[in-house]
Parts: C-alpha cells; sequence; structure tokens
C-alpha cells in the first residue's frame, strides 16, 4: 500500500507563505525577548549560512573544490567597512598613513556599501576564475585557497586604503543590536539559491558535478556555468562579509585567515554536500555549538574540588569528537543531498507510526 502523501502546487505554496509568516514571527519574537550574547550568537549563524550557502553551491551544487570563500568575504568586510565610516573619523583613523583621497569624501549608507562589497568580491572572482576554473579537483583548491590569502596579504599592505596591519575600527554597528538584517539576507539568500538550482541553470550546475564529459557532450558551455556559480558563490560571500563587518564593529586582515575557510567546508560537509537544508542545519549546529561548548574552556570546580578535566581546549576535544559520531553515522552529512519537502514533512508522522506499529517478523513456522 503506498501512504505516499501528494500535495497539490496551490497548497505547497499557501504551505510555504504560512512558513515564513511564523519564521518572521519567531525573529521577532527573539529579536525582543534574548538577551545581547543570544543575539550575537544568532546573528552568526545566520551569517555563516549565508556562506554555506554560497560555498554549497560551487562545492555542492556545481562540484568544483573551490577554498576561497574567506578572500572573497574579506573584499565584503573592507568595502562596508571602509565606505561606512563617517568621513569625520577617517583622519584619526589612518593616522599612519593618510586615506587614499579617492577614497576620503565617500560615505554610503550600510546597504549600498554591502552590495557595494558583494559586486566587487564577484568581479574579483570573475578575474580569478577565468584561469583558475581550467583545474580540477585539489588543483583547484590550492589555487583558490591560494587567491584568497593573496587577497588577505594585498589588504595588509594597502595602508592607505585598508589601514593595513591596523584594521578598521568603530565601524557603524548596524546588525549588532537586531536579527533583522541577518536573518532576511539569509532567507533572502535561501530562496534565490532555491529558485536558480531549479531553473535550468541548476540543472546544469548539478550535471557538471555529476560527469562533466557527459554534459558538455549535451551541450553545456562547462566554462560559462562553472564562472557563473563561482561569481555567485563570491557575490553572497561578499554580501556575507559586509554583515559580518557589521556585526563586530571591526576588521582586521587577522579575521580571514585561511582556517574560516575550513570552518564554512566543515559547514557544508555536517549538512550535506548539495543540500541546503543541510547547509542551514550545519551553519547553526557549528556556530552555536562551538559557543555554547565554550563553558568547557573555563576551569570548574565542585565541592571547592578542581576538575582537571575542563581547561582550554576541551572544547575543541568535545566538539571534534561530536562531529566524528555524527560522519560516522551519516557519512554524507545530516540530509545527504536532499531536502526537507513538505510532502515529507507532512507524511513523517505516518511514516513514524507505520514503522513502529509492524509486529515482529515471523517465519513460515510461527516462530518468531
Amino acid at each position: 500500500m503506498n501512504d505516499k502523501i501528494t500535495i497539490s502546487k496551490n497548497k505547497r505554496h499557501l504551505l510555504t507563505l504560512l512558513f515564513f509568516v511564523v519564521a518572521l514571527l519567531l525573529i521577532a519574537f527573539a529579536n525582543g525577548s534574548v538577551n545581547s550574547y543570544i543575539r550575537r550568537i544568532l546573528n552568526l549563524c545566520a551569517i555563516y549560512t549565508i556562506l554555506g550557502l554560497s560555498m554549497n553551491l560551487v562545492n555542492g551544487f556545481t562540484g568544483l573544490f573551490s577554498l576561497g570563500q574567506a578572500g572573497f568575504m574579506a573584499i565584503g568586510a573592507y568595502a562596508v567597512a571602509i565606505f561606512t565610516i563617517p568621513i569625520e573619523q577617517r583622519v584619526a583613523l589612518y593616522y599612519l598613513e593618510p586615506i587614499h583621497p579617492a577614497i576620503a569624501g565617500i560615505q554610503l549608507p550600510f546597504v549600498v556599501a554591502m552590495l557595494l562589497g558583494g559586486m566587487l568580491a564577484a568581479v574579483v572572482a570573475f578575474l580569478i576564475g577565468a584561469p583558475v576554473l581550467r583545474l580540477r579537483g585539489d588543483y583547484l583548491a590550492i589555487a583558490t585557497l591560494g587567491f584568497s590569502e593573496i587577497i588577505r596579504i594585498v589588504f595588509t599592505n594597502l595602508q592607505n586604503i585598508t589601514n593595513g596591519a591596523l584594521g578598521i575600527k568603530s565601524i557603524p554597528s548596524v546588525t549588532s543590536g537586531t536579527l533583522w538584517w541577518t536573518f532576511s539576507v539569509a532567507i533572502l539568500t535561501l530562496v534565490f539559491m532555491r529558485l536558480l538550482i531549479k531553473s535550468s541553470y541548476g540543472r546544469a550546475f548539478k550535471a557538471i558535478r555529476e560527469d562533466d564529459i557527459a554534459a558538455e557532450a549535451m551541450g553545456i558551455n562547462l566554462f560559462r556555468h562553472k564562472v557563473l556559480s563561482f561569481v555567485i558563490g563570491a557575490f553572497f560571500a561578499g554580501i556575507a562579509g559586509g554583515l559580518y563587518a557589521a556585526l563586530l564593529g571591526t576588521v582586521d586582515p587577522k579575521q580571514f585567515y585561511f582556517p574560516l575557510t575550513y570552518n564554512f567546508l566543515l559547514i557544508i560537509v555536517l549538512g550535506g554536500m548539495g543540500s541546503f537544508s543541510g547547509t542551514v542545519i550545519g551553519a547553526f549546529l557549528v556556530t552555536a555549538g562551538l559557543e555554547f561548548l565554550r563553558v568547557m574552556d573555563e576551569p570548574l570546580s565542585i565541592g571547592g574540588m578542581a576538575i582537571p578535566l575542563f581547561r582550554p581546549g576541551l572544547r575543541m576535544v568535545v566538539f571534534s569528537i561530536c562531529l566524528m559520531l555524527i560522519v560516522l553515522f551519516y557519512n554524507r552529512g545530516i540530509m545527504g543531498d536532499k531536502e526537507f519537502t513538505w510532502e515529507g514533512i507532512l507524511g513523517f508522522p505516518k511514516a513514524v507510526k507505520r514503522k513502529f506499529s509492524r509486529g515482529p517478523a515471523k517465519d513460515g513456522g510461527g516462530k518468531v
């Protein structure tokens, strides 16, 4: 008997609209009720969701092993930092070397600066992608990682633009006191990515991931689609970088070392390569998990007796063990390449009930 639930297109759209309404209500409730620490963690979760989605588009759906997200994130972060700082504060900020005259008098609204950062990241990705995306596998990973480090080193040495190793402080922190900026952008990014993957471009990305030779034989322009995926991923990484700078209120080159990219890679591997639902779950698990386990790095004493295990570094040990257990039991990530669907969600209670209502199997002789 087939108990699979079928939902009409109109009902699916209605359920999706209802979901977004509930999500907005939850964001509004959390925005007004949680303290600043929890709000900061939630903002980081949303920013890392955007970065995970951008990286999953390239790595999970197009099959390109790219490790350049930290560099693109840095471009977006510095764009917001440079162009949102009030003009009157720039003389005091750039005290080692005056800011370049071409940008000294330019101040932009946060949204414009954030979009500018995304577009600059996309332009750099296009320039990088032209030669680099002809590589494959580990060679592509090394090349993109190298370009990410080049971007960071260039920012370290552009004293009259990025303020060099000193970084930029006193960035207007428009996102730290609210959840609306980060979560709104995260939701828009998720919707855009879903629509993109359902389009002909998304099907071409998947075809390239599965077998690029067969995809090219079917008439898909490999280079154009790879560059398109790479540029779109870089754009959203730049947007996330702008939100990150506005959340922290300060940026410097040390924040964008290559290990930061490994955090994003961990998010998409944990959630599932080729699954946007898994990316969202992975972003919240990794970001919130690392923060809530921070208590294990602090000394603990019970009844005046110190617990020797609780010392700096224990948090990462416990977190790594949890990750290994998840990977052992879910070797393709939590979601694999699957997505949440309304049919699956509404049919889940029936599936669970059917599973547990089955009696023990019996053989022909009547013995259990």
